[in-house]
């Protein structure tokens, strides 16, 4: 298993880790779902980790599914997400892949850079007037 390569997990009803598809065969497979790699994990939890110190957020979740997947940001568990940062690939030559949403379903950033979309997130200096 290399590092951009993404752990792959099929529903509990068929039992864990799938591991690599066949090799003779192209065929999809119908439960595969949409995941993040290790690199757009790494930059997503490097923001989350500045934020969640400068104690802006406190929590997150991840969703996978077989059109998109979605990195959930809260500030308590029990809320709606503020933020959601999605990765769908049917959009990648449209819109670009990646987009982030706020609480409304309004598209904050879009793009296919991933860095640059996670740009929106990050706090832009003020203006301090004495």
């Amino acid at each position: 298993m290399s590092e951009s390569e993404p752990i792959l997990f099929s529903p509990s009803r068929t039992g864990g880790y799938r591991g690599h598809p066949a090799a003779g065969g192209h065929s999809p497979d119908p439960l595969r779902c949409i995941t993040f790699t290790r690199h757009e994990l790494m930059a997503i939890l490097a923001v989350y980790g500045r934020k969640v110190a400068a104690g802006e957020w406190r929590d997150y979740a991840i969703d996978l599914g077989r059109d998109k997947a979605v990195f959930s940001v809260f500030r308590r568990a029990s809320e709606v997400p503020l933020f959601r940062i999605e990765k769908s690939p049917k959009l990648a030559r449209k819109q670009g892949a990646y987009s982030v949403l706020a609480p409304a379903g309004l598209i904050l950033k879009r793009g296919p850079d991933l860095a640059r979309v996670l740009s929106v997130l990050e706090s832009r200096p003020r203006l301090v007037t004495a």
